[in-house]
């Protein structure tokens, strides 16, 4: 067991580390990306981690090499957009909660590339945490926006006691969905990456989450609410475990394992991006539509994560 979580550990620093593809690559045409059926109160939730997408400029003075921050040219932060734009666009989703977006520049230049080939989101909201080169998250919606909660500025609680932060923006973005009359509650987040590793900040993000996801039910009770993002951890683990003790559901535990894959590191797979529905909203899960999307062996748009998405009613 200690060598499965070592293994783990150490795919999760490769995820964070390496550089994404500098040419663009071919639009995605996922296997198994599915498509909503437009004329039914059907919402496509999905997510999906883009791999460090960064602008053309060196925001952190720190660029090139072994560098976090990646120094793109013009053409290429242009290729990144339309690639990243085509993976969009083949989940065929509703509500995409996206991870590692640097900036408000990368997710226009993102929103450009998928309004030019016709896709439009009129809800599109950045958790911008302000510091250079961050990877924050972000959600692109269909509906009529109705609020924007977020949450990194809340003292959460680690396992020893010790008070620290969500690492990333926890965004909570309420909106009327385009399709159907229900209110929705999507959060979209990304939680401490294994990269020198802390999991009792990974887990107090854990426990927070699942306490707000939780609330929000409450506060809106006939509201499909659901929880989307990477969360740097796998079934079975202390994380996860702490998401399900509020009653959530992971949407995608029926599939087969190999299925559930969203991340390869040395041949290893590992399930480290979800879809959580609290219990009262599981029911508007659509079953059988849950699935990991990917255009090759691994991920998806030249990422190394595939996309996770699913369906749920919402009439």
């Amino acid at each position: 067991m200690r060598s499965v979580w070592l293994l783990a550990a150490i795919s999760c620093l490769a995820a964070c580390g390496d550089d994404p593809p500098k040419t663009a690559l071919p639009t995605p045409t996922p296997v198994d990306a599915g498509s909503a059926d437009a004329g039914s109160a059907t919402l496509r939730v999905a997510s999906f981690n883009t791999r460090r997408f960064f602008d053309d400029e060196c925001n952190s003075s720190n660029c090139g090499g072994a560098a976090f921050e990646v120094q793109r040219t013009a053409a290429e932060f242009a290729a990144d957009a339309k690639r990243l734009a085509g993976g969009v666009t083949a989940l065929a989703a509703d509500v995409v909660s996206l991870q590692e977006v640097e900036n408000q520049k990368a997710f226009d230049a993102l929103r450009a590339e998928l309004s030019a080939g016709g896709v439009d989101y009129p809800i599109a909201v950045l958790g911008e945490t302000g510091a250079p080169a961050s990877v924050d998250v972000a959600l692109l919606a269909r509906g009529t926006l109705i609020e924007t909660r977020t949450h990194r500025a809340q003292q959460i609680t680690r396992p020893d006691g010790s008070k620290t932060s969500f690492t990333r923006e926890l965004l909570e973005v309420r909106f009327k969905a385009s399709k159907g009359d229900r209110t929705v509650v999507l959060f979209a987040a990304h939680f401490r990456s294994k990269f020198d590793d802390d999991p009792g900040r990974r887990l107090a993000e854990a426990n927070a989450t699942r306490d707000l996801v939780v609330a929000a039910q409450k506060e809106a009770p006939d509201a499909l609410v659901v929880l989307a993002g990477d969360l740097n951890d796998t079934p079975g683990s202390d994380t996860l475990a702490a998401i399900e003790q509020g009653g959530l559901v992971r949407v995608a535990k029926d599939l087969p394992a190999a299925s559930q894959t969203t991340f390869v590191f040395n041949g290893s797979p590992l399930t480290i991006d979800h879809i959580y529905a609290t219990r009262e909203s599981a029911p508007r899960f659509v079953t059988g539509t849950a699935a990991v999307v990917k255009d090759g062996t691994v991920g998806l748009a030249g990422s190394d994560h595939a996309a996770v998405r699913a369906d749920f009613t919402v009439q």
